[in-house]
């Protein structure tokens, strides 16, 4: 099976090739580059594996939530190189890819984005033997201060919400996390292998119905709604 997969939704701008079971990536932090970076990113992994774009299997695209620059931009890259190819799409949650690099120490995961504007994308998920991780809940974005999260003894905590309101979030935790880490990010190297059971068990898409999740459909707060919080923050 070869996949490839782009993940764009966050900071952090990656690309995966899975080849033979083994799995190649590039990932650099940078905003505002991700639509420089992506294709040489990808053009470099083939290289490595030796392959053209024509032995490719299937692309796995983060699908978000995230940044709506980012997540579009992988969406659209993913759907152009698969019409282009004619080959299907298998879209991952970008929280459950960051889900992923959450130890296996038995607790659930609470994955969090940083959402801007004093929210945070928030996903919930346990590990699985056969789909990788399964989710608790559905994902939502809201205030930090707000999260509704199933009952748990402890959770894994990840993800730059984490870092962006570790105090509001932790108060809804019920107790200290078992592990956490503010300061990672989505990553293709996880998208590609959540993909690849995905692709396995025939949850592959044409590329016409591989969506963008948003969560949110307001990016931006108008001027009155940024005076009023100015104001009740003081």
């Amino acid at each position: 099976m070869n996949l490839l997969a782009i993940e764009t939704s966050t900071e952090a701008c990656s690309v995966a090739l899975m080849h033979r079971g083994r799995v190649i990536a590039r990932s650099e932090i940078a905003p505002r580059r991700h639509a420089e970076l992506v294709l040489p990113m990808a053009d470099a992994l083939l290289a490595e594996a030796g392959l053209t774009r024509r032995a490719l299997d299937g692309i796995a695209v983060g699908r978000g939530p995230g940044a709506f620059t980012g997540v579009r931009l992988a969406v659209s890259l993913a759907q152009g190189m698969a019409l282009g190819l004619d080959l299907p799409v298998v879209p991952v949650s970008s929280l459950a890819a960051l889900a992923w690099d959450a130890p296996d120490n038995g607790a659930p995961v609470l994955a969090l984005i940083d959402a801007r504007m004093g929210e945070v994308y928030a996903g919930t998920f346990v590990r699985d033997a056969v789909r990788g991780l399964v989710p608790l809940a559905a994902e939502s974005v809201g205030a930090a201060d707000a999260l509704a999260l199933p009952d748990a003894d402890a959770w894994n905590v990840i993800g730059s919400g984490w870092d962006a309101y570790r105090d509001a979030a932790r108060a809804r935790l019920g107790a200290p996390p078992r592990w956490s880490d503010g300061a990672l990010y989505p990553q293709a190297a996880a998208v590609v292998q959540l993909a690849a059971a995905e692709f396995a068990a025939g949850h592959a898409v044409a590329p016409e119905l591989a969506l963008p999740v948003y969560l949110r459909d307001k990016v931006a707060l108008t001027l009155t709604e940024q005076r009023a919080a100015r104001a009740s923050a003081q």
